[in-house]
């Protein structure tokens, strides 16, 4: 594999796809990676499918229990978690010293709802990181992840890294990819809707929001949840747009959406994704709604700004 310098003083953020097709090939970059990464004393964390994550805590041997390693289908499962949940939970707690990060958000089984929140993850890392002295490595499975996911690893990473060599990408434009997608989900014709004008509206519209939840096969454990999202996502429309907001619930396959659609024009892709400091009391509206939900996927134009908060329902339902 050909040298380059793992950071430059110009920026010290490194962010490559790593291309393989088989298990030699995923271990034989990041086996090196890690041990070489511990020898110098950084800090190492892996957050992988369940599968790689068994395949690299074997093959790393007595050294997997200096990795922080994590289950990225529980901890990524929604991709808006993971910048602020996984990768700057991880690099902030270790500020003095230069980190090395694996993560693998995109992996064969990952629905088409969930893709393109995926794609827009890997792109935002670019500015979630810019100028910080971190490695981020994002291996993908050309064996069996579909060839436009290649290629956009491609558009998301600078670098990119394969067996025996690594270049740079030609094809790099993340904010390409954010943009094309900036998709809406399939429209619910006929889904039933409630206006909220005011902020007086928004406790019965939770309320509502809930029953109708419920009615569509949301377990009793999750409506809690479905309760908290709504209120945030209505909190957030009146805060930041004119005209009120309405607030839709309505099932997809093996997920209840609560959707809330405004006027307003969402120009931070990365709101929602940067913690907040805990001494300011406000900010934290669309962490908690990703934490809370199963994936957020979200629209916005000029026109207006749809969010879209999915939550599984329970097996059978």
């Amino acid at each position: 594999m050909s040298a380059i310098p793992e950071t430059s003083t110009a920026n010290p953020f490194v962010h490559p796809a790593l291309f393989y097709a088989d298990d030699a090939e995923y271990l034989g970059v990041l086996v090196p990676f890690v041990t070489d990464g511990l020898a110098l004393g950084h800090p190492v964390a892996a957050a992988l499918p369940p599968d790689r994550l068994r395949l690299l805590r074997a093959a790393l041997g007595d050294a997997a229990r200096r990795v922080e390693l994590i289950d990225m289908a529980v901890a990524g499962g929604n991709p808006g978690r993971i910048i602020p949940s996984v990768l700057l939970r991880f690099a902030d707690a270790h500020r003095d010293r230069h980190v090395r990060i694996i993560g693998e958000p995109i992996w064969p089984g990952r629905t088409a709802t969930e893709y393109p929140a995926c794609a827009q993850h890997e792109a935002l890392i670019n500015h979630a990181f810019a100028g910080r002295d971190v490695s981020i490595v994002c291996p993908y499975d050309t064996s069996g992840l579909d060839p436009f996911a290649v290629a956009d690893a491609r558009a998301t990473h600078p670098v990119v890294w394969e067996v025996d060599r690594r270049y740079p990408s030609a094809a790099y434009a993340p904010d390409d990819v954010i943009d094309r997608y900036n998709q809406p989900l399939p429209d619910a014709p006929g889904a039933a809707e409630f206006p909220v004008a005011t902020t007086a509206d928004i406790r019965p519209a939770r309320h509502w929001a809930a029953e109708r939840a419920r009615l569509l096969g949301l377990g009793a454990d999750r409506l809690a949840d479905l309760e908290l999202i709504a209120t945030e996502l209505l909190t957030n429309s009146l805060r930041h747009t004119p005209g009120g907001c309405r607030v839709r619930i309505w099932r997809d396959a093996g997920h209840v959406v609560c959707e809330v659609r405004d006027t307003g024009h969402l120009t931070d892709p990365l709101a929602g994704r940067r913690p907040r400091p805990r001494d300011l009391p406000n900010g934290r509206g669309l962490l908690l709604v990703h934490e809370f939900s199963d994936l957020v996927r979200t629209h916005t134009t000029r026109h207006g700004t749809t969010q879209y908060a999915l939550l599984r329902t329970a097996p059978g339902r």
